[in-house]
């Protein structure tokens, strides 16, 4: 399927590795021009290298933390407009809800609520001027179903999805859309930081820690990033136009829910 977004410039947060790697890679392979950021230049630069020669676009990487206010003007002075904006950061830590204070929430809040919401407030002004863009929010398959460990996450990710689901219905009549990706478990270093945890408390190797995890996924294994980016891709596509607001879970049929 041609997507029609060939020569868009699509901006990637946290695309060096994982699932906006994967993001970047989908973008690439259907003609956008990337601004890529993440925090470490090496992981940065190879990434970057290997999306150039492989998919022969054009490829800016900015290392910068894009969870703050000096990060953000780094790599939105390298940007100048977008067409598409994927927002990702890296979740929280797991824990109890008693480990955590009012400084580990205003981290999660600042990385995974405010921090996109500032990149859509910096950039969705010029799609709408210039009548067509797409934003996607990585968030996670918690905000459908809360997942006990990951508290952090879940609040300041519901946050964000209550941000977008009024604001996306505000600005789709000048052609912007603005959905959220909701990834249950891929095989990223996300994964193992979770996986690592379990092997050693139940005494178990990782490999059958992951097994354990991966039977309790109806499609029985980890979602790849390939998979994760293909329908990224679509959601910035010239197809998705008429998908506004949505929060789409991409999780093996891991959360039982009908709506």
């Amino acid at each position: 399927m041609d997507l029609g977004i060939k020569g868009k410039r699509a901006v990637i947060c946290a695309s060096s590795k994982g699932l906006g790697f994967g993001c970047a890679q989908a973008l690439a392979a259907a003609g956008c021009d990337l601004v890529m950021n993440a925090r470490g230049q090496e992981a940065l630069e190879a990434a970057a290298e290997k999306i150039r020669s492989e998919h022969g676009v054009s490829v800016e990487a900015v290392a910068a933390d894009i969870t703050t206010d000096s990060g953000r003007a780094d790599v939105l002075s390298v940007v100048g407009s977008a067409d598409i904006l994927v927002n990702n950061a890296g979740g929280p830590p797991p824990g109890m809800w008693h480990d955590w204070d009012r400084d580990d929430f205003i981290a999660a809040l600042d990385a995974n609520m405010l921090s996109p919401i500032a990149m859509i407030k910096a950039l969705v002004p010029g799609m709408m001027e210039r009548g067509w863009g797409r934003v996607v929010n990585i968030t996670s398959q918690s905000v459908k179903a809360p997942i006990p460990q990951l508290g952090l996450s879940n609040a300041a990710r519901t946050g964000l999805t209550g941000y977008v689901a009024g604001t996306s219905r505000q600005v789709a009549g000048s052609g912007v859309t603005i959905n959220n990706l909701l990834p249950g478990i891929h095989a990223t270093d996300r994964a193992q930081a979770l996986d690592g945890p379990v092997a050693e408390r139940e005494g178990i190797t990782l490999e059958e820690a992951r097994a354990r995890r991966s039977a309790t996924i109806p499609v029985g294994r980890y979602g790849t990033l390939e998979e994760f980016g293909s329908v990224c891709a679509f959601l910035c596509s010239q197809h998705a136009g008429f998908m506004v607001g949505q929060n789409i879970l991409l999780d093996g049929g891991a959360t039982n829910a009908t709506i």
